[in-house]
């Protein structure tokens, strides 16, 4: 039985060691907008956007990250990239995604951030940034 205890261990630390990995990499997209903030949510790392939620790490979810999604958007993902993305019973009615950031692909993470952020930043935040990227 203790051998069994050490090959599950070893099996979830490459898993947890892609986790770590991409939650960083989610960390230097987000935190490169405008207003981005690290904060925390619940007690687990969060990133706000002058003040306002934009995403929070959930540990109780297999270590996925919350997000914010409208729901046309929350309803493509999942039907698109189900390995990616999902929901628990919690967020059904709460406009955020659960993401496996081990499987996301940086396109994809870089597309869904933008799209929470401009659900949360501020009108004139969207409006200084949509004018300095034309």
């Amino acid at each position: 039985m203790g051998s069994r205890k050490k090959r599950d261990s070893g099996d979830r630390q490459p898993l947890a060691a892609a986790i770590t990995k991409g939650y960083e990499r989610y960390l230097k997209i987000a935190l490169g907008l405008p207003g981005a903030e690290a904060s925390t949510s619940y007690g687990t790392p969060s990133v706000k956007i002058r003040g306002k939620l934009l995403s929070r790490w959930r540990s109780e979810a297999e270590g996925a990250l919350a997000i914010r999604c409208d729901f046309l958007d929350r309803q493509i993902l999942l039907q698109t990239q189900p390995e990616v993305f999902f929901l628990t019973d919690h967020y059904l009615d709460y406009p955020m995604v659960l993401v496996r950031l081990e499987k996301v692909s940086r396109v994809v993470l870089v597309d869904v951030v933008e799209r929470g952020w401009r659900l949360v930043a501020p009108a004139k935040l969207v409006k200084e940034r949509d004018a300095a990227n034309q």
